[in-house]
């Protein structure tokens, strides 16, 4: 989930957008020189846009700890709020902190050389460069594959990019208005025309954890607004005879959480651009 500096709604930039970007690099131990991305900071290169993705998840913090047994996994959980903090002041202030920011990180994290590049949306390429760069793929015999979720977050920019949604679309939503400040969670998408709604995919397969805290997360939400419109994306239709896609199923019909699994996105990317215009 990163960390931006700015609350703006989605910003698409144009084919030829210069952008710049670093890795995060955390090296608990100086002496080996051994050191393991955990981040990506990308820059808008003539604009006020910044934006700082970091390993968030149990699962990548884990990958850490399988690398380095010694990891300070306090350290890593605090930084995604220590620099979403950081990053939401003015601009000036931003520019002023990214500028001194290799000088105050710690021994243990470092930046890598920056690098320049061209873009033709800012959150996609933030997307690409984390996947390249810091994700842990699954792996199976014979070849790697990306996490299902990043798979499904790639697959939803391309539908809703065709059906002419991905503009009118805000990206990884901060919600800590609707639950507690502090809150790192970030939705995939909003959006607002009469009515507030929210986009989130779930692995069926492997986020059950992650179902459980969508599911406070639209309590929360609908508390506050009750007409809020709150989607989650899955990759296959719940099926009748799994016990674990069943618990899901009633855990987000009690949220009144919709379902809609990726064999019917072209559907609902349809519905959107319908209510959206």
């Amino acid at each position: 989930m990163p960390s931006e500096s700015k609350k703006a709604g989605p910003k698409t930039l144009g084919p030829k957008s210069t952008l710049r970007y670093r890795i995060l690099r955390y090296t608990p131990d100086l002496v080996r020189d051994e050191w393991v991305n955990i981040g990506v900071l990308l820059e808008e290169t003539r604009g006020s846009r910044h934006a700082l993705r970091l390993i968030e998840e149990p699962r990548e913090i884990a990958r850490v700890r399988r690398l380095h047994p010694d990891a300070d996994e306090d350290l890593l959980r605090a930084l995604p709020i220590e620099f979403d903090a950081r990053l939401r002041g003015p601009d000036r202030e931003v520019s002023t902190y990214l500028e001194k920011l290799e000088q105050n990180l710690s021994n243990a994290l470092q930046f890598s050389p920056q690098k320049g590049l061209l873009a033709e949306n800012f959150d996609d390429e933030l997307d690409r460069l984390y996947r390249d760069h810091v994700a842990s793929p699954s792996r199976r015999a014979g070849g790697i594959l990306q996490s299902t979720r990043d798979w499904m977050r790639e697959k939803l920019n391309d539908v809703f990019r065709r059906h002419r949604v991905l503009g009118k679309l805000e990206q990884r939503v901060r919600i800590e208005g609707f639950t507690q400040p502090g809150d790192p969670l970030r939705l995939d998408y909003g959006y607002q025309n009469g009515v507030r709604g929210f986009i989130h995919s779930i692995s069926l397969r492997r986020d059950i954890p992650q179902a459980k805290v969508l599911a406070y997360t639209a309590e929360c939400i609908h508390a506050r607004d009750s007409r809020a419109q709150i989607t989650a994306i899955t990759e296959v239709e719940p099926a009748a005879d799994n016990p674990r896609h069943q618990f899901v199923e009633k855990l987000f019909a009690e949220q009144n959480i919709r379902i809609v699994a990726m064999n019917r996105v072209e559907g609902f990317a349809e519905e959107l651009h319908l209510q959206l215009n």
